[in-house]
C-alpha cells in the first residue's frame, strides 16, 4: 500500500503594513510640536501607544511602521531611520527629501521642528489616536515610558528583533476578532 504524505499545516502569512515615510515625517512634526522635550524615546513611545490604539480601533498602524524590541521598549523602525537620517548618521538614505527641511535633531536625540505637520496628511482617526497618546503619555518620564512599553508584545521578541504585529494584537481588547479581520479583511 503506498504511503500518503501528510500535508504540513500551513501557517498564516505574517501581518505586515506598508511603511509610509512621508507620513512618518508628518507624525514626527505633529508630536514634536505638542510635547516638551520631544526626544527620540518619547516620540517613539507616543507613536507606539498611538499605533496600538489605532490598530485596536481602525485595524492598522498610523505610518505602517514595524516595531523593534530595543532595550528601552518598542521602537518604530522606519520612523527611527528617518530621525537618524535627519540627525546625519552615516550610511543612511531617506526617501523623504523634505525631511531635513522639516526638522533638525539637536544633542543627538532632541527633535526641533521647523514647521507644523500637514494635517491633510493625517486622518481624523490618526490625529485622534495621536492626541490621546500625547495627552496620556506626553509628560511621562523616560523610566515610566520604558516600563509601560515593556508589555507582552515587547517581551515576545528578542532584543533588537522585530515584534510581530500578531504579538501586539494579542495585547489588545478583542484580539481574536481583530486578528481574524487583519488576516481576512474581505471575507466572502
Amino acid at each position: 500500500m503506498p504511503q500518503t504524505a501528510l500535508a504540513e499545516p500551513r501557517m498564516p502569512a505574517r501581518i505586515k503594513f506598508r511603511f509610509d515615510p512621508e507620513k512618518a515625517v508628518e507624525v514626527i512634526l505633529y508630536i514634536a510640536n505638542r510635547i516638551a522635550d520631544p526626544g527620540f524615546h518619547r516620540l517613539s513611545k507616543i507613536l507606539y501607544f498611538a499605533d496600538r490604539d489605532h490598530l485596536a480601533n481602525y485595524g492598522r498602524f498610523i505610518c505602517g511602521d514595524s516595531y523593534v524590541a530595543m532595550k528601552h521598549g518598542p521602537v518604530p523602525s522606519g520612523t527611527y531611520d528617518v530621525l537618524k537620517f535627519v540627525r546625519g548618521d552615516d550610511g543612511l538614505t531617506c526617501v523623504v527629501p523634505h525631511a531635513q527641511e522639516s526638522f533638525r535633531v539637536d544633542d543627538r536625540k532632541l527633535v526641533i521642528p521647523f514647521k507644523n505637520a500637514n494635517l491633510d496628511a493625517l486622518s481624523e482617526s490618526e490625529r485622534e489616536c495621536l492626541d490621546a497618546a500625547i495627552e496620556k503619555y506626553g509628560k511621562m518620564a523616560f523610566g515610566q515610558l520604558t516600563k509601560l512599553s515593556h508589555d507582552k508584545a515587547w517581551e515576545s521578541a528578542d532584543e533588537n528583533e522585530f515584534i510581530e504585529v500578531e504579538q501586539i494584537v494579542a495585547t489588545l481588547p478583542d484580539a481574536n476578532h481583530l486578528l481574524e479581520h487583519l488576516r481576512n479583511p474581505h471575507p466572502d
